[in-house]
């Protein structure tokens, strides 16, 4: 189908429009480039998104982009819708993509995320269509020419191109930055969206309080006895030693435990010898300095008299 579309794309222009709120089993085809993401289609996702590849004749890849878990905001009770895109990466055009929806396990709904998407209602589609290949590149089929298409209303069938309201220059890279900058725009919206209703959600949450668990099992008279003997030995280990001491210490040690009465002895014996020796040193220096003192008094004045006349 992929490879139709090609030869379908060179002569069929593509009209803008909204996928919004698609049903189970409608098929679309798009012009998007990679780099792009996919516009909103007015589902919310629980799920990531999960691309693979499959091989097939001649050369080419298919690959293939399958979000789960999706619903409508206020609409679906649970989270059924898949989504499922596929792009020839080799062998074919990688900008067209086949878009498909269709039902796959449900899931419960999370209550932050059980919000619009997008504001309605939908602003109306007032662009051309456009020719996105072929010799005709770029140029716009205005209602009423030869070979306008059918325009087609939200939730129908058809080939989309971009969003409403966009300006259409006459170089397709511009058209589709443009169209990427759009989508980031309403993509970030959405984000922030479902990031405010997680919060308010989990504002409502009350935390339980398991303080008085203990008290429903237990007695008041039976709790209060348990904490006052708690408290009672614990207060019983600071005070016991503080107010009576202990009266089981052991006696203290005599002064002379850490020594030797022998050794003490032989020490006072040596330095009494010590003491002794110094003592008549110092009684000789004594009787010597006394001994000189006595000679000079002995010297008469005449005699040193004489001993200066003959010098």
């Amino acid at each position: 189908m992929l490879v139709r579309a090609i030869q379908l794309s060179q002569n069929t222009p593509f009209v803008w429009g909204y996928i919004d709120k698609p049903s189970e089993g409608q098929l679309f085809l798009i012009f998007q480039t990679p780099q792009l993401g996919f516009p909103i289609d007015g589902i919310v996702y629980q799920d990531r998104e999960q691309r693979y590849t499959i091989p097939q004749q001649d050369g080419r890849e298919l690959e293939v982009a399958e979000v789960k878990f999706g619903f409508i905001p206020g609409i679906d009770s649970m989270a059924y819708r898949v989504r499922r895109r596929y792009r020839l990466q080799k062998g074919g055009h990688p900008q067209l993509v086949l878009v498909h929806y269709s039902r796959g396990q449900a899931n419960p709904i999370v209550p932050g995320m059980n919000q619009p998407v997008r504001n309605y209602p939908l602003r109306p589609v007032n662009e051309p269509a456009i020719f996105v290949m072929g010799p005709r590149q770029g140029q716009k089929v205005f209602p009423g020419q030869e070979g306008a298409p059918m325009p087609h209303g939200p939730g129908r069938p058809g080939m989309s191109y971009g969003v409403p309201g966009m300006p259409i220059p006459g170089n397709p890279q511009a058209m589709l930055a443009q169209q990427n900058s759009n989508m980031e725009a309403l993509e970030r919206r959405r984000q922030r969206a479902v990031s405010m209703g997680q919060q308010q959600a989990a504002a409502r949450i009350v935390e339980e309080d398991d303080s008085a668990d203990e008290s429903e099992t237990i007695s008041t008279r039976t709790l209060a006895l348990t904490r006052y003997r708690r408290n009672h030995e614990f207060m019983n280990e600071v005070f016991m030693y503080a107010a009576f001491g202990d009266k089981k210490a052991a006696p203290p040690p005599p002064p002379f435990s850490m020594f030797k009465l022998s050794d003490l002895e032989e020490k006072v014996a040596k330095l009494t010898a010590e003491v002794e020796d110094l003592k008549s040193k110092s009684a000789a220096r004594k009787e010597a300095a006394a001994s000189a003192a006595g000679e000079l008094r002995d010297v008469p004045m005449d005699g040193l008299a004489i001993a200066e006349t003959t010098a």
